[in-house]
């Protein structure tokens, strides 16, 4: 199957400026294409994972990828998309930024590989040295007024008086033209991919090389990843969901996947992952018949958190949403635990307290918010539903010492299936 037949049956394919001739040009040998990923943050997020999977797809077939890191268009900000103005950063934010992304975009794109290594560039390089009345003359008297404003991303935010755009929002789309015509010129790249909120960008920078270049490239655009409902996939109530490790856990990077819709985990599995058509098809016949199970959300994670944080963090990820599920701490490392007291409640007591006799576990459980009263707490206990450490307790006079601690530091309490706490010993 070819590149383009493969991104249309994985939901990757949006539109193109003209299909039937980069079709055919793909067919005769390696293309060079790139996108651009503007360093607005110090890390990637999951909204940034459908140019990354694409552009892998490209490279496996043969393709030359470029990564464009936005040295210079991310000083002034991209108004696609965008209800209101950026924030401008300071070029030492800018440059934080990217050295940060790098690492995450060798996750996906092979940098070393001989036959067809990817490439990551800075726009900055060839941005920088161009005077403003040199841009005025060789970019800006290519384009008028009224075909800028007439693009999608412009059009919107001026429709908007309250909001509005700036005079730098607006000349983005010029810039990013100006880095199209550069990479055509100096790598001979002939396509740009992005979002179809790029569409506008994309379209200036085909214009300005066929004007200044007289040479024929193009622009393709993947849908923007959205859940069922329309809104864009990739948030939560505390924000992005990131592909750094110090932004968003391994652990809550894993669990987001897992807690993914009935509705949109056969798509993302689609667009997110290398899974095999075969594969998908069994993944789906086994999802429908016992959607419960979450077969479809626990391969999603899997390989999305093992190829973004490693086998390793995958593994550590799954064990502690084990533990979170009722699973043993047999042979738990700390670094896992560690995660667990991020995600539930937690509290701190006194080493004093734990030493000698210990404390009484109704007073702990009192302590730990999992009940409201002593009185409660030992009707729970005689009940079974208290667990140490994920161990059912029954012994209403059964006292929590030294030797229950974990790590020398923690106790896991848990009250039926899902309330848990952990109480921290200092």
């Amino acid at each position: 199957m070819d590149v383009l037949s493969e991104l249309k049956q994985r939901g990757l394919y949006a539109d193109c400026t003209d299909a039937e001739a980069l079709s055919r040009r793909l067919a005769e040998r390696p293309l060079t294409l790139y996108a651009g990923f503007d360093p607005t943050a110090d890390s990637l997020h999951v909204g940034n994972l459908v140019p990354l999977f694409a552009m892998r797809r490209f490279q496996l077939a043969g393709h030359l990828p470029i990564a464009l890191a936005g040295g210079a268009t991310g000083m002034v900000g991209d108004p696609s998309g965008k209800s209101s103005e950026r924030n401008l950063q300071t070029r030492e934010q800018v440059a934080h930024n990217i050295a940060s992304i790098k690492g995450q975009l060798s996750r996906f794109l092979d940098f070393e590989v001989k036959s067809n290594p990817a490439r990551l560039v800075d726009n900055a390089d060839w941005t920088a040295p161009v005077s403003y009345l040199e841009f005025l003359r060789e970019v800006g008297k290519h384009f008028t007024v009224n075909w800028m404003v007439a693009k999608e991303s412009v059009r919107a935010r001026m429709e908007d008086r309250d909001a509005g755009i700036s005079y730098t929002e607006f000349s983005y789309m010029l810039l990013q033209a100006f880095d199209f015509y550069h990479l055509r010129k100096e790598l001979g790249c002939e396509l740009q991919v992005g979002a179809t909120d790029q569409w506008g960008n994309i379209t200036a920078g085909i214009e300005l090389c066929r004007r200044k270049l007289d040479a024929t490239v193009w622009g393709l655009t993947f849908p923007l990843l959205t859940k069922a409902d329309g809104t864009k996939y990739g948030k939560t109530a505390g924000g992005s969901v990131w592909l750094d490790a110090k932004r968003t856990s391994p652990y809550r990077f894993y669990q987001f996947f897992m807690q993914a819709e009935d509705a949109d985990v056969m798509k993302l599995l689609r667009v997110l992952t290398f899974v095999t058509q075969d594969e998908l098809t069994a993944i789906e016949a086994e999802f429908a018949a016992n959607p419960g199970a979450r077969v479809a959300q626990r391969r999603l994670a899997r390989e999305l958190t093992g190829l973004v944080h490693g086998e390793g963090a995958f593994q550590d990820a799954m064990r502690a949403s084990e533990i979170l599920f009722g699973g043993t701490l047999e042979g738990v490392g700390e670094s896992t635990f560690t995660e667990i007291v991020g995600e539930v409640p937690s509290h701190h007591l006194e080493k004093a307290r734990v030493e000698g006799a210990g404390i009484p576990l109704t007073d702990l459980i009192v302590h730990a918010a999992l009940c409201p009263s002593k009185g409660q707490a030992r009707k729970d206990i005689e009940g079974g539903g208290i667990y140490i450490n994920n161990v059912r307790e029954t012994a209403v006079q059964r006292h929590v010492g030294l030797n229950d601690l974990l790590f020398g530091k923690h106790i896991l309490l848990r009250k039926g299936k899902r309330s848990y706490a952990v109480v921290t010993v200092a």
